[in-house]
């Protein structure tokens, strides 16, 4: 019988030497993938304090890029992946900086196709990590739960909309999170859910007077 270590015990099975720098780099890109929803065209990585200085030992870029591009943290093309087919497919850097005001382990995601897109994320220990930002407006996305993200006209009632429909099919929140840019402008709303959300629901919620934006990103696999 194998016997279970510590690493086992605090981390997933992964590809690379650390979870932090390894199988969290794998998870940020792999949610920034299930949030844009497509395969861009190029992307470019802002890494900062120790993601910047020590992730290419720890294989943060490779993580990064194999998330982008749809790879689990399981996966075994994760070691070669900048000599991959996948990655002729699309254009991408990295760049490296301090900043004392981000997580130790924080990276900025521009993402470039049919449309753009800006996110940050912190890899926060043992394979976590929490997506921070997406264009402009502050979010929580930490992929162990079903997310509902929306973008839409800050108004009265928008947000009891939408829990309504969720209480009527039955789903139980788990979070919720509101910012906007400023009183009636755009504003952003993310629910993390338990269970599974229709893709009726999700066009009903579309089709709302002064919704922008709606996406449906489901949970990460452990």
């Amino acid at each position: 019988m194998k016997k279970t270590t510590l690493f086992d015990i605090i981390s997933p099975i992964m590809i690379g030497p650390s979870s932090s720098h390894t199988a969290g780099a794998v998870r940020l890109g792999l949610l920034a993938r299930h949030i844009y929803k497509e395969t861009p065209k190029s992307v470019k990585f802002t890494l900062y304090n120790s993601y910047a200085h020590t992730g290419k030992g720890h294989g943060t870029e490779k993580g990064l890029l194999a998330g982008i591009l749809g790879l689990d943290v399981d996966d075994r093309r994760i070691k070669d992946i900048f000599n991959s087919d996948l990655a002729k497919n699309i254009e991408y850097s990295f760049k490296y900086t301090d900043n004392i005001k981000r997580h130790p382990n924080a990276v900025d995601i521009e993402i470039d196709g049919k449309t753009k897109m800006f996110l940050s994320g912190d890899s926060v220990g043992a394979g976590e990590v929490a997506i921070r930002k997406i264009n402009d407006f502050s979010v929580k996305l930490t992929g162990r739960y079903n997310n509902l993200i929306l973008v839409y006209k800050d108004k009265p009632g928008m947000i009891s909309k939408v829990t309504y429909l969720l209480q009527r099919e039955g789903i139980n929140i788990a979070y919720l999170n509101c910012d906007r840019n400023a009183k009636g402008q755009k504003a952003s709303m993310v629910i993390e859910i338990d269970g599974d959300l229709q893709s009726a629901v999700e066009t009903v919620i579309l089709h709302m007077p002064d919704v922008y934006f709606v996406t449906y990103v489901k949970k990460l696999e452990n």
